[in-house]
């Protein structure tokens, strides 16, 4: 692919699915600066990776599955015993970010709160299925995964997540 095309590539994407990516890497972490940073990372991957793509996904399945890859990574390089305190922090909210996230009522507080709590891989599944709301295949596709364990995976995640709640005192009916 020549570099013009390969530029204008990558730009159409970052312009389609940067705040998407932005989004589910902060989900992820919790930290808006460092989900700023990986997603800078996702796209400088991707740029260097795109030779090697093949289209057996979808572009925006790609991307985020790369923004996973990124992601791990950042959270495998940490010192162990950091990763582990930041794992089960509250997601940090910045006051003054306009970023939608931010004008989370109390409800939504307690779910991502509950949702940071669950080992990466209920994280993972209940964002890209419940949040980003992609498809089983889909999902299985970012996570490179049998749609049978996504499914499963979810089902225990959500339960998982159900528990985190109750345990917190919140109690909601959709459960």
């Amino acid at each position: 692919m020549r570099e013009e095309t390969q530029n204008q590539k990558i730009l159409d994407w970052y312009n389609q699915y940067s705040s998407d990516i932005y989004r589910f890497i902060f989900m992820m972490i919790g930290d808006q600066e460092q989900a700023k940073d990986l997603t800078h990372d996702t796209y400088l991957k991707a740029y260097k990776s795109l030779i090697h793509y093949k289209n057996e996904t979808s572009d925006k399945n790609w991307l985020y599955r790369l923004a996973r890859h990124v992601t791990i990574d950042y959270m495998r390089k940490k010192k162990p015993l950091l990763y582990m305190v930041e794992t089960f922090a509250i997601i940090k909210i910045d006051p003054n970010c306009p970023e939608k996230l931010t004008q989370l009522d109390e409800n939504e507080q307690y779910l991502y709160r509950s949702l940071r709590r669950l080992k990466r891989s209920y994280r993972e599944v209940i964002i890209l299925r419940k949040v980003k709301e992609l498809s089983i295949k889909e999902t299985s596709e970012v996570l490179n995964w049998s749609e049978s364990k996504v499914k499963v995976t979810l089902l225990r995640a959500l339960s998982a997540l159900k528990k985190q709640l109750e345990e917190e005192g919140y109690e909601h009916e959709a459960f």
